[in-house]
């Protein structure tokens, strides 16, 4: 592929990445009454994307990737913060641009994720602001 092909492709995707950088994706995260709002904004590298600590077991990452267009999604990812390191425990995906988001806990719905080993529970839901 020519360079300057390379340049017209990338200066397409950082444009795509401009026109969706006033969107956010904010998650209502609870855990033993304590709710935190968590937000991130579209990513042009999924892997470079932390996660955060939620009590002293959970972890919760969002990911948003807005391109390529044919993948864009919306990705929530729960883990347990294991000795051993991270385990996912639970993984919710929808496609971008959302299809309806309308209701009171978002496009997500109300999630509960159950601790493996305590017995605890962590719910969230999400909704998209901007746009």
């Amino acid at each position: 592929m020519p360079p300057t092909l390379h340049l017209r492709l990338a200066l397409a995707g950082l444009c795509a990445l401009g026109a969706q950088a006033q969107e956010q994706v904010r998650c209502a995260v609870d855990y033993g009454g304590e709710v935190r709002n968590l937000s991130a904004g579209p990513s042009a590298d999924p892997y470079q994307v932390g996660s955060t600590a939620i009590g002293s077991y959970f972890l919760f990452r969002i990911v948003f990737e807005t391109v390529p267009r044919e993948t864009a999604a919306i990705k929530l990812y729960t883990y347990a913060d294991r000795d051993e390191g991270p385990t996912l425990i639970h993984q919710a995906s929808y496609p971008y641009p959302l299809r309806s988001q309308s209701g009171r806990y978002g496009f997500t719905g109300l999630q509960t994720v159950y601790e493996p080993m305590r017995d605890g529970e962590l719910q969230y839901w999400c909704h998209l602001e901007g746009k």
